[in-house]
């Protein structure tokens, strides 16, 4: 079945570049959940402050399971989501009504006593699922933003200005938390809890231009055909029942779903990890600093790469590397170690996320891009469930959280493996013919 693309509706220069930067700067502003909350002193907190006195494994067990349920919620109705955003034209008022919960609960973090673990994951999870739920609707309007031609550059400017503002973000707490009397602040602790208050005004502040700017796309289906749930109960049970006619769809949704489970682990995993091995936290957020900071021109440029060498190929070469960061980190003692490792990472993680989305981008039919970026995240967080879990019962089984590290290295293959499969002239001629 051939689903080519359909350019966007013609605009002025002036008011396309304003889109596209509009839509990127939403990457800016929800990135700092990631990087501060999801990657940075969440993770830091749940160990050392809401979980003190617990065995590094448990807490990290504690954490994988948060994330776990988090994804959950989001894998078990992003594909309905997304399909009542297309047919409803609300992708833009959907993603409002999942950021404003998560911004809020990011924020009310700050509040919770330490020792309350439960309380703290509860939270996190309402915050979690907020800004997955958003980042469904908002990946779904890169097709609407830019032409196909434009797209693995689009997307590589989001995550580059997400890695940016989330960098940004992250070094003013760090710097807070390092030397909290200089901010108005008691202690580090203070300081690192206040950093989920700034994390929700930045998120609400920066999400403003997108509001205001990127159009919202029209509906997948007349608004006169039927009650609007019908249309969409009917598209999303036309599409499953289709869905194995998009062959090169199925297959890299497969593949996605397995490498992206590393990358995800790695992300929400990482300073637990290092934490564990006993680093310190100050060695920690330099770490996290330098993923940021080198993830902005990186995935920028890695965009630009998969362009050159194609997009596949730059993913290959992104899950190397990250197979390398895995062997490596099962074996390190040093600090400076976590900081090689850290570039490393920063080198491609961003690559790796913005080729995949624009390359999927490149599979769908673009009228019915926020129900198929529903099974996409549908993907994508099934396999958190298994990640951040399989990633804490592996040091819980072994005694030992190095080999934690080790299990990751088989998704990236198979996801490799899988990726192979899809004919590389789907991605590169924009045509969107999946079903071949």
């Amino acid at each position: 079945m051939s689903t080519r693309q359909s350019k966007p509706a013609p605009a002025g220069a002036d008011r396309g570049r304003r889109a596209v930067w509009s839509w990127a700067f939403y990457d800016w502003a929800n990135s700092a959940f990631a990087t501060v909350v999801l990657a940075g002193f969440f993770p830091l907190l749940f160990q050392d402050y809401w979980n003190a006195g617990v065995a590094a494994e448990t807490a990290n067990l504690r954490l994988g399971w948060a994330n776990a349920a988090a994804s959950l919620v989001i894998a078990l109705g992003a594909p309905l989501l997304g399909a009542f955003a297309d047919a409803a034209a609300a992708r833009k008022r959907l993603l409002l009504l999942f950021a404003l919960p998560g911004m809020l609960a990011t924020a009310l973090l700050a509040g919770v006593p330490g020792g309350a673990w439960l309380a703290a994951a509860l939270l996190f999870v309402c915050a979690t699922v907020g800004f997955l739920g958003a980042n469904l609707l908002y990946d779904a309007l890169l097709t609407s933003v830019a032409p196909p031609e434009r797209w693995h550059a689009v997307s590589g400017l989001g995550f580059g200005l997400g890695y940016l503002g989330g960098g940004l973000l992250y070094l003013g707490c760090v710097a807070a938390a390092l030397k909290p009397d200089a901010f108005g602040f008691t202690d580090g602790t203070q300081a690192a809890l206040a950093a989920f208050v700034m994390t929700g005004l930045w998120w609400a502040i920066f999400s403003v231009p997108l509001m205001l700017w990127v159009r919202e796309p029209p509906a997948s289906a007349p608004s006169g055909d039927g009650n609007l749930i019908g249309r969409t109960l009917g598209q999303l049970r036309n599409t499953l029942g289709q869905l194995h006619r998009y062959r090169n769809v199925a297959l890299f949704l497969l593949a996605y779903w397995l490498y992206i489970d590393g990358v995800g682990t790695v992300i929400r995993m990482a300073v637990a990890y290092g934490r564990a091995l006993g680093f310190e936290r100050a060695h920690l957020i330099l770490a996290l600093l330098l993923v940021q900071f080198v993830g902005f021109p990186a995935a920028i440029l890695f965009a630009r790469l998969g362009d050159h060498i194609g997009p596949q190929r730059g993913i290959y070469l992104g899950l190397a590397v990250y197979t390398l960061v895995c062997v490596w980190g099962a074996f390190i003692r040093a600090p400076w170690e976590f900081f090689v490792i850290a570039v490393l990472i920063g080198l491609v993680q961003g690559g790796v996320q913005a080729l995949s989305r624009s390359c999927y981008a490149r599979l769908i039919p673009a009228a019915q891009s926020g129900e198929f970026f529903g099974f996409y995240n549908l993907m994508g967080k099934f396999a958190a469930l298994i990640g951040p879990p399989l990633f804490g019962l592996f040091g819980v089984w072994f005694g030992d959280v190095r080999y934690s590290m080790l299990a990751l290295i088989l998704l990236f293959a198979a996801g490799g493996l899988l990726l192979s499969r899809v004919p590389a002239a789907a991605f590169e001629t924009g045509s969107g013919d999946s079903a071949q």
